[in-house]
């Protein structure tokens, strides 16, 4: 090898060294990537017959779990997130004024209430304990939730946008849940 190849060779190994050792040194430890959450679930209990049913939606599935409603019924619903079998929704958690969470109800009329027991700093509730008033269940021909896990928006509002409760400014998805909704 001669100098100049020598040069590019280190340059090379250099450059690669250092692709993988500051792939993620500009985010905080806590980030929960969508890689680290495989399931999203909800526990959605009937208020009246305080029975609870859990819907389970695997993350980048193409079966979507249909989540069954009754038209004027409330339901509490509470999210818990896994990575395989390990339960890592204390970790989203322990980040709380990092994260904050965005219901949208397409093709339904469903009022969301959240119900956390803490909030983040800036007054606004993640979302962990939801209360659903359902008015319709059932608006379109194929009525969905979408569900997305949002990381250091700028800002976030708990207010109702449409058929989507919560907005944020900034941020990025940490993960994204898909749910049919029947009734």
């Amino acid at each position: 090898m001669n100098t100049i190849q020598k040069i590019q060779y280190l340059l090379l190994i250099l450059f690669a060294v250092l692709s993988v050792s500051c792939a993620r040194a500009d985010e905080n430890e806590d980030v929960l990537s969508q890689e680290d959450i495989s399931n999203i679930i909800l526990k959605v209990k009937d208020d009246a017959t305080g029975i609870t049913t859990t819907y389970n939606y695997t993350v980048n599935s193409v079966t979507l779990p249909e989540i069954k409603l009754t038209n004027g019924k409330t339901y509490t619903v509470e999210t818990v997130f896994k990575n395989g079998n390990e339960d890592v929704t204390q970790e989203i958690i322990s980040a709380l004024d990092e994260h904050f969470f965005i219901f949208a109800f397409q093709g339904a009329q469903i009022n969301l209430t959240r119900m956390d027991d803490v909030s983040r700093a800036d007054g606004n509730r993640v979302g962990f304990k939801t209360k659903w008033e359902v008015i319709k269940a059932v608006d379109s021909a194929a009525p969905v939730l979408e569900f997305t896990v949002i990381h250091d928006a700028a800002s976030v509002n708990e207010n109702r946008n449409g058929f989507t409760f919560g907005t944020v400014v900034g941020g990025e998805t940490d993960a994204m849940a898909v749910f049919g909704l029947n009734n």
